[in-house]
């Protein structure tokens, strides 16, 4: 059914008149708002509601790390870390999933990394790791577009998805055993992490 047999035209009696609308006023006040009145958390709603337009325009996007989102968790590129995605899809696999099943995480073939994106807070927990940063707060991600699977550029190696992230315990367990390197270097990473686009 299209949407013109959905919205039937209605008719109108023939010869009726429709009065003038009355003109529009608007009254001017000055009002000032005090930047101390805006709430915290709305301080960067412009920012955040251009992120949400970017995601649905699938172009990149820009996101604090840490609050209520997500942390990252940086290692090398390379066999080893296949290996650690490889054993991470089965750790994150669910009954009759097929495919890759681990949390997202990002490739950036340019900087040879894997970003991992592990659930907020993490890097407050997070032990020093020879084979891995841990970075949240205050820093910053360009997220690759969602639609965005494959060099070149940065591209999601696993998809981002609503119902995971990966679980930094097991990560660091599986980063342990296959040993990616070498390690990014934690001041490196936080000048460059807001540039993965």
């Amino acid at each position: 059914m299209s949407l013109t047999e959905q919205l039937r035209l209605r008719q109108v009696a023939p010869g009726r008149v429709l009065p003038d609308a009355a003109p529009v006023t608007f009254t001017p006040t000055d009002i000032t708002v005090d930047p101390a009145d805006i709430a915290a958390d709305m301080r960067d709603l412009a920012a955040r509601v251009r992120s949400l337009l970017a995601l649905q325009q699938q172009r990149v996007l820009q996101l604090p790390l840490g609050g209520r989102l997500f942390d990252t968790v940086i290692t090398a590129s390379g066999p080893q870390a296949y290996a650690a995605v490889a054993v991470m899809d089965e750790i994150q696999r669910t009954t009759n999933e097929l495919g890759g099943a681990c949390g997202p995480v990002i490739e950036d073939p340019q900087r040879s990394w894997l970003v991992w994106l592990v659930p907020p807070g993490t890097s407050e927990q997070w032990a020093p790791h020879r084979y891995a940063t841990c970075l949240g707060r205050p820093h910053s991600i360009a997220l690759p577009a969602l639609t965005t699977t494959e060099p070149p550029g940065p591209y999601w190696l696993r998809p981002f998805r609503g119902d995971r992230l990966v679980p930094p315990t097991a990560l660091s367990e599986q980063l342990d055993l296959f040993q990616p390197g070498p390690t990014p270097h934690e001041a490196v990473l936080s000048s460059m992490l807001s540039t993965i686009s």
